[in-house]
């Protein structure tokens, strides 16, 4: 099962996808667990984080276009202070 994945999207891309209309998340440098009840696509504006789940990790920062799935459980670790903007659902 694909717990995560990342890319590097082109400006269509983000614009397609309404990037600058979602929500906006901030978190200072910390850890801590987290679960998903539903799929989960981010934009990493700035800092510096990874995402660590049963022996698997995945480190992001700007430019990043992330999706967690549903059902993920994992720890995540801010090594920089994060923005992103962030949608729940397909």
């Amino acid at each position: 099962m694909v717990k995560f994945d990342k890319k590097k999207p082109t400006q269509e891309e983000l614009t397609k996808l309404g990037v600058k209309e979602w929500g906006t998340w901030t978190k200072e440098v910390s850890e801590f667990p987290w679960e998903y009840d539903s799929k989960e696509t981010f934009y990493v504006l700035e800092g510096e984080a990874e995402i660590a789940s049963e022996g698997e990790t995945i480190s992001f920062g700007p430019g990043d276009l992330v999706t967690c799935y549903s059902g993920l459980k994992c720890t995540w670790n801010v090594k920089k202070p994060i923005k992103k903007h962030y949608r729940f659902g397909d």
